[in-house]
């Protein structure tokens, strides 16, 4: 069954800093790494972005992941801040939304928190 891509364009999150403890960030990677650490800022998208990330298949449908607290409605512009910040990447299939943690994201954070020369 064909598949169709959410309408609304996902940043694609590249690698963009070498570890704090090398050097400063530039002003564009600064503002890059703010939003997407703002967008995990919050309890709930931190739970759904855990959620999406350690789900089995590497994919989670919104019916697999929403049950955190909070309404349907709320799940969901959660995670589209998720998918505004470049953390997650969605895709329809039928009436259901699968996300995934987009390309690089994890390998992003992780190099810019490392200590590693």
């Amino acid at each position: 069954m064909p598949t169709l891509q959410e309408t609304a364009p996902v940043p694609r999150v590249q690698p963009c800093c070498p570890p704090l403890t090398r050097q400063e960030l530039s002003p564009a990677d600064a503002a890059t790494m703010a939003a997407m650490f703002k967008a995990l800022g919050d309890p709930v998208r931190l739970r759904l972005f855990s959620k999406v990330a350690s789900h089995p298949d590497g994919e989670a449908c919104v019916c697999d992941i929403a049950d955190v607290g909070v309404s349907q409605p709320t799940v969901s512009h959660h995670l589209k801040k998720l998918r505004e910040a470049g953390l997650l990447t969605s895709e329809r299939r039928g009436t259901w939304i699968y996300y995934r943690i987009a390309p690089t994201v994890l390998a992003t954070l992780s190099v810019m928190l490392s200590d590693a020369p």
